[in-house]
């Protein structure tokens, strides 16, 4: 995928041309500012620019973006003209190649609209087909960056060449933001292997899971493994001295906002974010840390080791230290390794048509496909829901694919 030093020039000026955003001139709030003042970093989980506007405060300090929510954006049309005018730049280029460069330039040009738009960090997320790509994660990753320095965030998903990339371009001064992360002990091999800027517990589609398959409250289980991550983080950061912040993420009700006061950062969707002005007083916030978040399991969830969630083995945190001391030499070496200290549930090996039935469940497994391997020990939820969430990601890629291609062929 690597073209030349000239093109590549000529995208990022085509990227940087001619935006002109009004800026958005924020007030206080004092609903949001009663949460940022327990130490909660507040971000708007959008790319919606109007949506963003119509809710934006001062006490907001980023706003985040996804395969899913940067589709959403183009599949609107507002980038088609661009799009038709980007094919001169990359004419020359494979097929291919012209649909993931203008993905690139689509993705580069709404972010820095965002930036210019609310003076915030935007985390952008890099094309689905890096995810186990080294070499690609990189060089895409680092052009993202170049861009826009200062306030982009690079999102790069966990997975175990992920990880090996995200620690490559944090030591050359990329900010990273790891994430599709589900449990505690994916956040320790995060916060130690990658040693990114931020990591992530989708707390929601946890609970969905459980909602979805009947296997007990989804209330619950979601923030009891964002508080053990927390707690965690905290003190692995401390450890290393390498700073990592949480985010909560995927959050699904206004009460999630208000339980997970004290965790590093909330990122929230502006339907959310009003419910929350609406429902909740300023001043009613007490510390995460303070709170007890019990788990109510139905029969079906007994044997499935669902605790992994939020519990971290002596086995996991030898072999994640292990890895941040003497990182493996590429992703396979990392999953080998993963295997052979008995920590292999976190790096699924599967066949193709297990990846294909994970992609035809949806971002939310079914559990009868997965329980009995589950139950063995086989598979995990973390990983499950991972392997679900990069699928689900891929999707929403294809359909800006597609929308790019057939711009290119008119």
């Amino acid at each position: 995928m690597n073209i030349g030093s000239a093109i590549k020039e000529e995208i990022k000026s085509f990227v940087l041309k001619d935006i002109d955003e009004t800026i958005v001139m924020a007030h206080s709030d004092p609903f949001w500012k009663s949460l940022r003042d327990k130490g909660t970093e507040i971000w708007l989980d959008t790319g919606d620019i109007e949506d963003a506007g119509s809710l934006w405060s001062e006490e907001m300090t980023a706003l985040t973006t996804n395969n899913t929510l940067l589709n959403k954006e183009i599949q609107k049309g507002m980038y088609d003209d661009y799009i038709a005018q980007a094919k001169r730049i990359v004419k020359d280029l494979s097929p291919k190649q012209q649909i993931t460069e203008i993905a690139f330039m689509l993705n580069a040009r709404h972010g820095f609209r965002l930036v210019r738009r609310f003076g915030s960090l935007v985390s952008v997320e890099l094309h689905t087909d890096l995810a186990h790509d080294f070499a690609a994660t990189v060089n895409y990753a680092l052009r993202l960056f170049e861009i826009c320095p200062d306030h982009f965030l690079i999102k790069v998903p966990f997975t175990a060449t992920g990880l090996l990339a995200a620690r490559y371009l944090g030591e050359r001064g990329v900010k990273i933001n790891l994430t599709l992360e589900f449990s505690a002990r994916q956040n320790a091999f995060a916060a130690l292997v990658a040693r990114p800027a931020y990591v992530n517990v989708f707390l929601g589609r946890i609970g969905a899971y459980f909602k979805n398959n009947d296997l007990g409250s989804e209330f619950g289980i979601g923030e009891r493994t964002t508080l053990a991550t927390q707690k965690l983080v905290n003190k692995l950061s401390s450890e290393s001295g390498y700073q990592t912040r949480l985010i909560a993420a995927s959050i699904r009700t206004a009460e999630q906002v208000e339980n997970l006061t004290g965790v590093d950062t909330l990122t929230i969707p502006v339907r959310i974010a009003a419910e929350s002005c609406k429902k909740k007083l300023p001043g009613s916030y007490s510390f995460v840390s303070d709170r007890d978040f019990p788990v109510v399991f139905g029969r079906q969830a007994e044997g499935c080791h669902f605790e992994k969630l939020w519990e971290v083995t002596e086995n996991e945190l030898l072999l994640a230290n292990e890895f941040s001391r003497d990182p493996p030499k590429s992703g396979i070496e990392l999953i080998n390794l993963a295997h052979q200290s008995g920590c292999g549930d976190l790096f699924p090996i599967l066949a193709e048509e297990d990846l294909n039935q994970i992609a035809r469940d949806g971002k939310i497994p079914v559990h009868s496909h997965w329980e009995k391997r589950i139950r063995s020990g086989e598979l995990a939820l973390d990983a499950l829901l991972n392997l679900a969430g990069l699928a689900s990601f891929a999707a929403d890629q294809t359909s800006l694919d597609n929308r790019i291609a057939g711009i290119l062929l008119k």
